[in-house]
């Protein structure tokens, strides 16, 4: 059995949560949700408790339990609290801006690069070389992060680029020169 899957999510008082043929709605004070989850998941909501069950425990039944408790569980966190990830530029003149709800990246281009806030999510530049990426979807604040990172990716010979805050990079050696050559 799922160790994630079984767990029951409380639903605090301020959410309002709907299930309706699998497809779940969830309400909450920083905004609403909504996700199909698969056909084949069973879940019960009583007494502001929702617990998903698996019909049987075949690979795919396995596998589907416990994303679908997480998934449901994620998005009553987003609308309760928000997802929040941080970005960190290094880099000698690279930085980050925030004009009106757009950054304004200058990353070693011949032009400055412009990123534009999708729905639901909002940008918070604190410094010039760090930036917050806020929302109540997770996958939508992770995926906008990635698009942020993969502007100016981390290089492995200074480390200079965009990396996420704790983000380990293995470096490299330089060049050994042309020791010993006569």
């Amino acid at each position: 059995m799922s160790r994630i899957g079984k767990a029951p999510i409380t639903v605090p008082s301020e959410v309002t949560v709907k299930v309706e043929d699998n497809m779940v709605s969830v309400k909450g004070p920083k905004g609403e949700l909504a996700r199909q989850i698969s056909k084949e998941m069973i879940l019960e909501m009583k007494d502001g408790i929702i617990t998903v069950a698996r019909p049987s425990d075949d690979k795919i039944h396995r596998s589907l339990h416990g994303l679908s408790r997480t998934l449901i569980n994620n998005m009553i966190v987003g609308v309760t609290q928000g997802f929040s990830k941080s970005l960190e530029i290094q880099g000698v003149g690279y930085r980050a801006a925030k004009q009106g709800q757009n950054i304004n990246f200058t990353l070693g281009f011949s032009h400055p690069v412009i990123m534009e806030p999708p729905t639901g999510i909002s940008f918070d530049v604190p410094t010039p070389s760090k930036i917050v990426v806020n929302g109540i979807n997770k996958e939508a604040v992770g995926a906008v992060c990635a698009e942020i990172r993969a502007l100016r990716p981390p290089e492995p010979y200074k480390g200079k680029g965009i990396r996420y805050e704790g983000e380990h990079i293995v470096r490299k050696a330089g060049k050994a020169g042309a020791k010993g050559k006569k």
